[in-house]
């Protein structure tokens, strides 16, 4: 299932709204064949295992196949795997995670064991289940799967007084960053941060896939020459925004850039419930907030986070007028605090990973 897992992580960026899923055939303790869902359309893990074997001129009747998810057992772009385990002749599937997909969710399993295929479930469960969290989410709530993403200094800082943040963390940090902009469907920033960075929010991995670039902009104050707009047709781009001025938007979506007019909120500023329904309502099934401290709080405040990355750097810029990562009015009392469950902590060079998910439940007394 390990190495099921590792292949599994060749689709990242390129299977959304699909789960990520790898499949490894045994047969007497030997692997004989490995697949993976490489794009989405494309072949399953289950058929490209099978498929595989078959190139290899390797018969897998009474084999083991393992497998990272549940097999489905419907039509979609490719015709049930299911199906195709049934008349591989494959005697036992070992499985990682069950599919909350309505039409799976263990309907998979007992169609082959119906079938006479000896079914083992939930090995490596918390593996595979972390390997999709965002498949997980998204089938079930048709919203993304919304991270959101900061680094700052131990004193709690995003940027030195004078507005520098390159670079807080050091490249090992920089490079998780750029996976996790691979793996997301889309990449989302405040106007304030393109303002002050002026960034590109691409992934600088080597064949790596750029998400989908948005700028929540109110007003509509994103600069017509900044990195964003000029590179919109090659990355799409859309600037979530307010303003109903046709003629203000018309050089945004002449240079490329698709101009979405969301209802603002109670805070003048772009809804972001109505936001990430629309987006959801698109087969956008991930976003990752990184920038900046109004909007990270406005997205806590619209309770659309669902896990938080705080990369923390073995450094001190003080300063009474720096910048920290969440802003807002913040909460009046320390009860009131937004609570993160299920931390982990991990070293990553130099730097820290503190990583939780958001409990709006609990948040208050």
């Amino acid at each position: 299932m390990s190495v099921a897992l590792r292949h599994a992580k060749l689709g990242a960026g390129k299977v959304n709204p699909n789960p990520m899923v790898g499949a490894v055939i045994v047969r007497d303790g030997r692997i004989i064949a490995t697949g993976h869902h490489d794009h989405f359309g494309g072949w399953h893990a289950e058929r490209a295992a099978l498929e595989a074997a078959k190139a290899q001129g390797v018969l897998v009747q009474g084999a083991t196949m393992y497998v990272t998810l549940e097999p489905c057992c419907h039509q979609g772009k490719q015709p049930p795997c299911t199906q195709a385990l049934i008349d591989s002749g494959i005697s036992r599937v070992v499985v990682g995670s069950s599919d909350p997909n309505p039409l799976v969710a263990g309907k998979g399993i007992r169609q082959l064991e119906q079938a006479g295929i000896t079914v083992d479930q939930g090995v490596l469960r918390d593996e595979c289940d972390a390997l999709n969290e965002i498949f997980m989410h998204y089938i079930v709530r048709h919203t993304p799967f919304v991270l959101l993403k900061y680094a700052m200094t131990m004193d709690g800082r995003i940027a030195t007084a004078a507005g520098r943040s390159r670079w807080i963390t050091g490249e090992a940090s920089r490079r998780r960053v750029h996976e996790d902009r691979n793996r997301f469907a889309a990449i989302m920033v405040g106007v304030g941060t393109v303002l002050a960075d002026d960034p590109m929010l691409t992934c600088r991995i080597e064949n790596g896939h750029d998400p989908l670039r948005i700028v929540c902009d109110g007003t509509l104050r994103t600069p017509l020459d900044s990195a964003l707009v000029r590179s919109a047709r090659e990355t799409p781009t859309i600037i979530a925004t307010c303003s109903h001025d046709e003629e203000q938007a018309k050089p945004y979506r002449d240079a490329g850039c698709e101009v979405l007019t969301i209802d603002a909120d109670d805070t003048g500023h772009v809804n972001l419930q109505t936001l990430i329904h629309t987006l959801g309502e698109r087969g956008i099934d991930s976003v990752m907030i990184e920038g900046g401290a109004t909007l990270a709080w406005s997205a806590l405040h619209a309770r659309i986070v669902n896990k938080i990355d705080a990369y923390i750097a073995p450094k001190l810029f003080g300063g009474a007028t720096a910048p920290s990562p969440i802003g807002g009015p913040g909460v009046e009392d320390p009860a009131d605090g937004y609570r993160i469950v299920d931390l982990t902590v991990q070293t990553i060079g130099d730097d820290v990973l503190l990583e939780g998910g958001v409990d709006y439940v609990h948040r208050n007394r």
